[in-house]
């Protein structure tokens, strides 16, 4: 009885194994117990010891010569030092081979990662000076700059929610190319809810080309210009409407402001509103009908620089430098109209501060007297609805 080993099955019973069984089985519950010796546990223990050393012999065979040398001690990388240049490189034919094969090291991160696209207020900003171009401009990042430290200062944005794209950014998520502004696009609206507030500002070139798809009235898309334009192509009032307007869900709000040139229905929304300098309005119905252009329940609003078939300027009149006259007519609109201003006195603000500043201009061009516009999803009471961002 000396040599049996007692056992204890699951079901609590206790079993005496005969020497040198392998399994018992229970003859209450019929549980197969498999039986393990010491001898057996030493032998898998050599085993799985024996495969970790040689797994390490693997990977150290298949560094490259660069980390062979960077791994060896301190005594050893003097003397190699001190040794002819030949010496440093001769390795076995073997591991020259898996170090030719080897991939290379990764490259180090230059990414970094987007805000949470899931705040209740979230902004992107896009400045593009063009620097280098024939065409370049002046004043567009600043556009963009002033526009962040007027939505963290008085509208209350929080600084980490607000995505800027512009030359001076130093990511390359953050260069204002096709890819990028797409990109941003994108996580402006994802995920978006009631009650959110989501804003988009464009400052730089607009431009119009053909329509091919027959929504337009005039035969003409309205397009923004990223950095890359010249390769990538623009970016189409049409691309615009379904990344930015069509999935707003019931009670998120979105609002741009696009300082650029052929802007008035650059995001192809419904109705566009056309202010006389007294105060009267009307409604126009854009596009032709055949593509929903709305929303999903939300609201959409754009105020655009000028109409679809002119040109926007900026004037060093409001600050002094070269500045986007529709950015800064907005934030200072916003700024004097005192509390809760309907969107008519905005609109009214905005054009008599760029008439105002225009008309002191010691030069007058044609371009200058193009005035902002505003388009929406819906139409509605301009002088009874509120602007609240």
């Amino acid at each position: 009885m000396s040599s049996q080993r007692e056992i204890r099955c699951r079901c609590g019973r206790w079993m005496w194994a005969q020497p040198g069984a392998g399994a018992i089985q229970c003859s209450t519950c019929h549980t197969v117990t498999q039986l393990h010796s010491l001898v057996d546990a030493l032998r898998g223990a050599h085993r799985m010891i024996y495969g970790i050393q040689q797994l390490r012999r693997q990977y150290q065979q298949q560094q490259p010569p660069q980390m062979m040398m960077a791994q060896r001690s301190q005594p050893q990388m003097m003397v190699a030092q001190r040794s002819p240049p030949q010496m440093m490189v001769q390795l076995p034919p073997q591991q020259m081979m898996m170090a030719q094969l080897s991939p290379p090291p990764p490259p180090p991160r230059l990414l970094e990662a987007l805000p949470s696209p899931f705040g209740k207020k979230r902004a992107v900003l896009c400045g593009v000076n063009y620097r280098g171009k024939s065409y370049s401009l002046k004043g567009c990042i600043s556009d963009a700059k002033a526009m962040r430290c007027f939505l963290v200062q008085q509208m209350g944005f929080p600084i980490e929610s607000i995505l800027m794209l512009t030359e001076d950014e130093s990511c390359p998520q953050k260069i204002p190319t096709k890819r990028n502004m797409r990109k941003a696009m994108r996580w402006l609206v994802e995920g978006n809810r009631a009650r959110d507030s989501l804003f988009f500002h464009y400052s730089g070139h607009g431009a119009q080309q053909k329509d091919y798809d027959g929504d337009e009235i005039d035969g003409q898309d309205e397009a923004l210009c990223p950095l890359d334009h010249e390769t990538e192509g623009k970016i189409i009032d049409d691309e615009i409407n379904e990344i930015l307007v069509r999935p707003l869900v019931h009670g998120a709000k979105l609002h741009a402001v696009i300082d650029a040139c052929n802007s008035g229905t650059v995001f192809d929304l419904p109705f566009l509103c056309r202010m006389e300098r007294n105060g009267s309005y009307d409604w126009e119905h854009q596009g032709l009908g055949r593509i929903y252009k709305g929303t999903d329940g939300g609201g959409a609003f754009c105020f655009s620089a000028c109409d679809d078939d002119e040109a926007s300027g900026y004037t060093p009149m409001f600050t002094g430098k070269n500045a986007g006259a529709m950015t800064y007519s907005f934030i200072n609109a916003v700024k004097t109209a005192g509390p809760a201003p309907t969107y008519g006195q905005l609109l009214n603000l905005m054009c008599s501060a760029i008439l105002e500043a225009q008309s002191r201009l010691t030069y007058t061009d044609s371009d200058e007297s193009s005035e902002p516009l505003l388009t929406s999803s819906e139409k509605f009471d301009m002088y009874a609805t509120k602007f609240v961002l």
